[in-house]
């Protein structure tokens, strides 16, 4: 079997809370970035704030959050980051989000791809039975993604986001160890 955390386009890294900072700070800069990422109105941390919030994170890790920097393998540009957060190991249930940083690496397969490497980990070596993940239902692209990657759709929760003035649904979308496993 070939390694758990390297795909064709992307492998899946030690979480560096300073290098991620500062690129934190600056991916932040863009609001179409925030629009997809988070549910509150946009800020832009300092690259100081983001690693010393990262750093307290990391001080605080327990043994059911996995975090992990995302690189392109073609140069090893750090161009993301994932989060696999077991939120019951009596379910063996975890939530996982990820983010993409510049919008020159968005719609290229980096998202698919890096969805299937965490679902790999997360199936085979944290032997979870299923993973969920939240999106925002105007983010068509992180949609399909996620369906590739072989997440279903599981349910809405109705006008939870105000973005823009306006209100939007916040999907829910999970995947079942026996399912991913019939796919792969």
């Amino acid at each position: 079997m070939n390694d758990l955390l390297v795909g064709k386009l992307v492998r899946l890294a030690a979480y560096d809370p300073e290098e991620i900072g500062k690129a934190l700070s600056r991916w932040t800069r863009d609001s179409e970035y925030w629009r997809l990422m988070a549910t509150s109105p946009a800020h832009i941390p300092s690259a100081n704030g983001a690693i010393k919030f990262l750093e307290k994170e990391m001080d605080k890790l327990d043994a059911s959050l996995y975090f992990f920097g995302v690189r392109r393998l073609d140069d090893n540009a750090l161009i993301g980051e994932m989060v696999l957060d077991v939120v019951s190991w009596a379910g063996r249930d975890a939530f996982v989000g990820l983010t993409i940083g510049e919008r020159e690496n968005w719609g290229k397969g980096y998202g698919t791809e890096m969805m299937r490497l965490l679902l790999q980990y997360a199936f085979l070596e944290v032997n979870l039975q299923r993973v969920t993940l939240a999106v925002f239902e105007y983010n068509p692209r992180a949609i399909r993604s996620y369906e590739k990657a072989g997440f279903r759709h599981e349910g809405r929760m109705r006008k939870v986001l105000n973005k823009e003035g306006k209100r939007w649904d916040m999907l829910f979308m999970g995947v079942l160890r026996e399912e991913w496993m019939q796919a792969n």
